[in-house]
């Protein structure tokens, strides 16, 4: 059990500091200092640093997933669970560094492939099943194709990310997110689905951490 509650504590502080500060920065001395832990003991639990990201990544999106079925699962409709997404989305978007992303696709291959894979199968299964509920409940425009809108989805978010598209001295991060977000969630929805978009948005829904 201790040795349990030791890996989650390192995998806690190890994507706090990977979420301000990126990943290629912060060293396996970092990690130590900031968790007051011996080398010796971050290397008990993880072979070496890319087993870390790896795990911490791992860790990370599987928190995500359950944070984000438990948001489909306690909504009423297709659209209180998007307008939930929005909150969670722009609470973890302030709090990631966007160069934590780029440095786990340049550096940590395998580590990056565990988020392509979340992105590719979870985001689009999600947006799939939500964008049907809401054609079928008169939220949606009848028109849409699915498929083609979670592609799209999965684009606006890569676009976000693009620095050539949106510089960082220019543009914040989690704006440029929430904006695309928002233009996504307009583009589909019914008079009617605009309406009880924007009455869940005025609601004082506050995301849980899992």
């Amino acid at each position: 059990m201790e040795e349990l509650e030791t890996r989650e504590k390192i995998l806690e502080g190890v994507e706090a500091l990977f979420m301000k500060y990126g990943v290629r920065s912060v060293t396996m001395d970092d990690i130590a200092r900031h968790l007051a832990i011996s080398k010796k003991t971050l290397y008990q639990h993880f072979a070496d640093k890319d087993d870390l990201v790896y795990k911490m990544s791992e860790s990370f999106l599987e928190r995500t997933f359950r944070q984000y079925e438990a948001i489909a699962r306690d909504s009423k409709n297709s659209i209180e669970e998007l307008s939930k997404i929005s909150v969670c989305m722009k609470h973890d978007m302030e709090h990631l560094n966007p160069s934590m992303l780029f440095d786990l696709q340049k550096y940590h291959p395998k580590a990056w492939n565990l988020w392509i894979d979340h992105k590719t199968k979870v985001i689009t299964e999600s947006v799939i099943r939500n964008i049907r509920q809401g054609v079928d409940d008169g939220y949606f425009r009848p028109e849409i194709n699915p498929e083609v809108m979670a592609i799209t989805r999965l684009i606006l978010i890569e676009n976000a990310f693009d620095a050539r598209m949106f510089p960082r001295d220019k543009f914040n991060f989690a704006d440029v997110q929430s904006q695309l977000f928002e233009f996504f969630v307009h583009g589909l929805c019914t008079d009617k689905g605009k309406k009880l978009y924007q009455k869940y948005k005025e609601s004082s829904y506050q995301p849980s951490i899992l």
